[in-house]
């Protein structure tokens, strides 16, 4: 594994790191690590149904029935 140095960092983003490590009962190091992990990496690809499961319901099945000409 590689080292990773970073260097002037305003304090306030430090202080938001380690709380939010501590909210997670992680050292600072491993929510570093998480958040450059979740940032770079490509996402999951969902399935179908899951990306058919966030589609949000918007009316009754009535209302997109095909009117025939």
């Amino acid at each position: 594994m590689a080292n990773l140095i970073v260097r002037n960092v305003d304090s306030t983003v430090v202080d938001a790191l380690k709380s939010r490590a501590g909210k997670r009962g992680i050292s600072a190091e491993a929510e570093h690590r998480r958040i450059l992990a979740q940032a770079l990496r490509k996402p999951k690809k969902k399935s179908f149904a899951q990306v058919l499961t966030k589609i949000p319901s918007v009316g009754k099945d009535s209302d997109f029935k095909r009117i025939e000409d």
